[in-house]
């Protein structure tokens, strides 16, 4: 293989894992939104990460044996839990109780989150095993530009929190519900 083919091989990748990233990065902008610390934020985009390296290696792994049917399954399965989250962000948001929160980015919450934003990761991966690309070299790019992305919006989210006030949970949850009709109904 010749250093163009290979050149060009990466740059496809880190322009889908770049695409697949916004993902995590608009969900992030929602999610930073509410009061997150650094810790947190690190630990959430390390999450992402590894989740955008483990959706598209099982979709890869699983492609190179089936079709990819799985693929619009997956979209939907992502945009159905954006939903579910973003309308718990915004039902929260009214709630004078801050422990009221169902859903929030630790633990199963985070998981839910990480989970959300990843499974579009897995129909590319279908594809992508489909056509016999170099699965470790997709694999990193797609963690490494995912988590980056992620810490980028949820640091982003966590500084215009205060523009917002208290409607910035509210405005994260709808940015989150939004994201997840856009999945839904592909326009």
């Amino acid at each position: 293989m010749n250093i163009a083919s290979l050149f060009g091989e990466v740059l496809t990748l880190f322009i889908m894992a770049f695409a697949l990233g916004m993902d995590a990065f608009s969900v992030g902008l929602g999610m930073g939104l509410i009061k997150l610390r650094l810790r947190q934020i690190f630990y959430i985009g390390i999450i992402i990460g590894m989740f955008h390296i483990l959706m598209p290696l099982s979709g890869m792994l699983i492609g190179r044996v089936l079709s990819d049917q799985f693929g619009t399954v997956a979209t939907y399965l992502g945009g159905g839990l954006l939903l579910l989250l973003g309308f718990q962000m915004i039902i929260s948001s009214f709630k004078e109780d801050e422990n009221s929160r169902m859903i929030t980015p630790v633990g199963f919450g985070l998981i839910l989150f990480a989970l959300s934003v990843s499974l579009d990761s897995f129909s590319v991966g279908l594809s992508l095993g489909i056509y016999g690309a170099r699965t470790v070299l997709t694999i990193l790019m797609f963690g490494i530009v995912s988590t980056v992305l992620t810490w980028v919006g949820l640091l982003l989210g966590r500084k215009v929190q205060g523009w917002f006030g208290t409607y910035s949970e509210a405005l994260g949850g709808s940015i989150l519900f939004a994201f997840g009709i856009k999945l839904l109904l592909p326009f």
